[in-house]
């Protein structure tokens, strides 16, 4: 096993000095990273450079990381750092999973394969995750995707009770729960039309998520920790961020059926670190941008999974 220390480690993410240091997972990864003696590299996606066939990025190095709330980075100023050079790269910056985001994927591309890029920036590139769960037909509840009014009216004609929400979102933003019966359904369907240009995203409303929206942590393809984020009073979403509560959980046989059925294909697209999420016995997402839920499964008990992490990547 080839150790960490020394090592250049770079994360494209957004600011590290505006972080939740309690729950975010970006700032996990480089403390743990950190504490192993590497070197800490960010920047962020608008500070990409592509020149004379180089990938470069106006990036800061990390002087000091600590977990001390309020006051737990200094870095260098910026300087051109030469990514071709570099160790490891952990692509890590928030979606929406946009045009800008996979010509970063794209230029990520072009430090490999002498550089170790995670995840995989093609695997990202292709496997959005709400479209990348559509592989597993039988493990997904009822979906469409379309710009389509009559199309999204049929649906709810057939299934109820549906979610909508943007094809490539995140966090729970944009996601609306539209009764059987709702009068404004029409006005909610116009509205996905004219604020996105992708098409959006329909499933059937689960009612199991009143119990919690499981997510579920895997590395390489193998589960190593889970956690139950249930909605807060009159919330149908269940992130965190949007007063979700996490807590304490154990995998089902059927989590451990979903993780085995989907794990070779995750192996296959080099995408190491992700999370799936799953409500009653359906799939429902695949995050392979910037999966978070580290911090909460070790703060329930769970595996360490920044550290078991890294224990992958100096296997490589």
């Amino acid at each position: 096993m080839v150790s960490l220390k020394n090592r250049i480690v770079v994360l494209q993410m957004d600011p590290l000095d505006e972080v939740d240091i309690d729950g975010d997972t970006s700032f996990d990864l480089a403390l743990e990273a950190y504490n192993r003696g590497a070197t800490i590299w960010t920047y962020q996606p608008d500070d990409l450079i592509f020149l004379n066939g180089r990938v470069s990025a106006f990036a800061r190095r990390v002087t000091r990381l600590e977990r001390i709330k309020g006051n737990h980075v200094s870095f260098d100023a910026p300087v051109l750092l030469d990514l071709h050079t570099v160790d490891v790269i952990l692509v890590r910056q928030d979606p929406p999973f946009n045009m800008a985001y996979l010509t970063a994927a794209q230029l990520l591309e072009r430090v490999q394969p002498g550089v170790l890029v995670l995840n995989d920036p093609q695997g990202i590139r292709d496997a959005p995750e709400k479209l990348f769960v559509t592989d597993f037909q039988d493990l997904t509840p009822p979906t469409l995707i379309t710009l389509n009014i009559q199309a999204v009216q049929d649906f709810r004609s057939d299934h109820g009770d549906i979610v909508l929400k943007p094809l490539y979102g995140n966090g729970g933003a944009g996601v609306f729960l539209v009764r059987h019966d709702d009068g404004n359904f029409n006005t909610i369907v116009e509205q996905f039309i004219e604020h996105y240009q992708e098409p959006m995203i329909a499933q059937k409303f689960l009612k199991d998520v009143s119990a919690g929206d499981k997510r579920i942590i895997l590395i390489d393809g193998e589960p190593v920790g889970a956690i139950n984020r249930v909605p807060a009073p009159g919330e149908t979403r269940s992130n965190m961020h949007v007063g979700g509560k996490a807590e304490a959980i154990d995998l089902t046989d059927r989590d451990k059926e979903i993780c085995s059925r989907i794990g070779p294909a995750l192996k296959s697209r080099g995408l190491v670190l992700t999370g799936i999420d799953v409500i009653g016995s359906w799939l429902t997402e695949i995050n392979v941008t910037s999966p978070t839920g580290v911090q909460e499964v070790r703060r329930f008990g769970g595996a360490d999974i920044s550290a078991l992490f890294w224990d992958w990547v100096e296997r490589q």
